[in-house]
């Protein structure tokens, strides 16, 4: 999986930047695609397992996304992942896929990644797919469910 965006890190979602992460938006035809990221870290708020990031090129906000890895748990689920409708198409979405998943596997426990996205999502679907996930069906709210095995080099 190569990128065209270097420079790509993440960062935790703080009371400095959380303004800047609610106003970035979809394209009008992605809105159905994931939840608004003010709901996103509302949700956060009574999640303790939730980690919020924001998506950085620099010093601009790109994107958002939003994890869990429990502790007690060998799988980590990555359940928000947006990219700004202006900062699409650039390869960060590449580069923050690439960026989560080094720290999640930098978390050490961690055997395997899943993801959930709408199977109308294509540009989702070929983006995990090249990442190395693989799809195993539409869970029970008609979302494709698709998982990342670390391989133990990895961890």
């Amino acid at each position: 999986m190569t990128d065209r965006a270097p420079g790509i890190r993440i960062v935790p979602v703080t009371p400095a930047n959380r303004a800047l992460v609610t106003a970035l938006r979809l394209a009008p035809e992605q809105m159905d695609f994931v939840a608004s990221n003010a709901d996103s870290l509302r949700e956060a708020r009574s999640d303790r397992d939730a980690r919020p990031r924001a998506v950085m090129a620099g010093d601009q906000l790109v994107g958002f996304l939003m994890y869990e890895a429990p502790r007690d748990d060998d799988e980590a689920r990555i359940y928000r992942f947006m990219v700004d409708r202006a900062w699409q198409g650039r390869g960060y979405g590449k580069a923050a896929l690439r960026a989560v998943l080094k720290e999640i596997r930098g978390l050490g426990h961690v055997r395997h990644v899943s993801i959930c996205y709408e199977p109308e999502n294509e540009a989702a679907r070929r983006l995990y797919r090249a990442a190395g996930f693989v799809e195993e069906g539409l869970d029970e709210d008609g979302e494709m469910i698709a998982d990342l095995v670390l391989a133990p080099g990895d961890r």
